[in-house]
C-alpha cells in the first residue's frame, strides 16, 4: 500500500427526529477518518494514481487547483509521505504575493512548489491537458512529472472510490449513497460499483455546473468501465451560491448539525451535501436509507 489507512472507515448511524418524521434513515460513512494527512475521497482517489506514478518511475507529481483546493493540499501531503516532489499550479496570479491561507501554507510546508497563474491561462491549460503540446510545455517548465487533473478525478481515481461500496454491506433498492460533487470522480466510482437497485446521489458544490458535471461523470464511466450507468443523479440545488460561498443559512445548518450530533462538518462540500439531504428527505420514499459519505475534515483556521 502506498499510503497507510484505517479501513474500512466507520459507518455511523444518525438518530434525528427530523429525518425520523420523514421516514428516512441516515448513516455517515466516515471517510474523513481514513488518514489524518490525506483523508476521505482524496485518499481513495490518490492511492491508485500514486501507485501508477511510482510504478512508472516518477519522482514528481504535478496538479492544479484553486486557493482552497482540498486536492492540492492532499497531493502535497501524499507526495511528502511518499518521498516525491510536488508542484501545484494555482488558479489566480493575484494570489502569488498575498498571505497564504492555511491550506496553501501547509502545502508549502509539505514541500510543494506553488505556481500561480492567471485564470485564462489556467483554463486553457486544463482544457488542453491531454494534448501532447501542453504536456511538452509542462515538462519543459517542471521536468518529467506524473500529471493529475484538477480535483484528481480520472479513471484510476474513480476506480479508487468504487472500493468504498464494498464497505457498505446489505445495499439494496431502498439505498441511496450520497456524496458531494466537485469534479465527479467519487460519484462515478460509487455509481459504477453499486449493486442492482441501489442508487448514487451527488450534490453539486459548484454553481452553474448542471450538465457539465453530468458529462464528467459519464466521461469517467466510459474511460474507466467502457460503459455508462443509469443509477445516479446530481442535485444542483444546494451549491449555496458557489464553491467558496458560505451563506448564513448554510453556516447555521452546519452549526445546528454539530450541536445535535457532535460532529463538526466541512463547509464547502460536506455541509452542502447534508443540507440537501435534510431538505430533500420529506420528498424521499418512506423507508429510504441514505448513506452520506463524509469526504473530508472541517477546514482549519486561516494562517498567514
Amino acid at each position: 500500500m502506498v499510503l497507510p489507512a484505517a479501513l474500512p472507515s466507520p459507518l455511523v448511524p444518525v438518530s434525528d427526529p427530523e429525518l425520523a418524521r420523514a421516514g428516512v434513515e441516515l448513516r455517515l460513512k466516515r471517510d474523513d477518518l481514513i488518514d489524518p494527512r490525506v483523508s476521505g475521497n482524496k485518499w481513495r482517489k490518490l492511492v491508485p494514481n500514486l501507485k501508477a506514478a511510482l510504478d512508472g518511475g516518477h519522482t514528481r507529481l504535478l496538479t492544479f487547483g484553486g486557493a482552497w483546493s482540498h486536492h492540492v493540499h492532499a497531493v502535497a501531503a501524499a507526495a511528502a509521505a511518499c518521498g516525491v516532489a510536488s508542484v501545484g499550479v494555482i488558479r489566480g496570479d493575484e494570489l502569488a504575493d498575498a498571505p497564504r491561507n492555511w491550506s496553501l501554507a501547509e502545502a508549502e510546508r509539505n514541500g510543494m512548489e506553488l505556481a500561480f497563474t492567471d485564470r485564462r491561462a489556467y483554463r486553457d491549460t486544463l482544457r488542453t491537458l491531454d494534448d501532447p503540446a501542453t504536456r511538452r510545455r509542462l515538462e519543459r517548465r517542471w521536468g518529467r512529472a506524473y500529471v493529475l487533473p484538477e480535483g484528481g478525478s480520472n479513471a484510476l481515481a474513480a476506480h479508487g472510490t468504487a472500493a468504498l461500496v464494498a464497505e457498505l454491506p446489505g445495499l439494496g433498492p431502498r439505498d441511496l449513497v450520497c456524496c458531494p460533487v466537485g469534479t465527479g470522480g467519487t460519484l462515478a466510482g460509487i455509481a459504477a460499483a453499486l449493486p442492482a437497485g441501489a442508487r448514487a446521489w451527488g450534490v453539486a458544490v459548484l454553481k452553474g455546473a448542471a450538465g457539465y458535471l453530468e458529462d464528467e461523470v459519464t466521461r469517467l464511466h466510459r474511460s474507466g468501465w467502457g460503459r455508462t450507468f443509469p443509477n445516479w443523479h446530481i442535485s444542483h440545488t444546494h451549491h449555496a451560491g458557489g464553491y467558496a460561498r458560505l451563506p448564513a443559512a448554510l453556516t447555521a445548518f452546519a452549526r445546528a448539525f454539530e450541536e445535535r450530533h457532535g460532529l463538526a462538518v466541512e463547509p464547502r462540500y460536506v455541509a452542502k451535501m447534508l443540507h440537501c439531504i435534510y431538505d430533500t428527505a420529506p420528498a424521499l420514499p418512506r423507508g429510504t436509507r441514505v448513506t452520506a459519505v463524509i469526504t473530508g475534515r472541517p477546514h482549519q483556521p486561516a494562517i498567514a
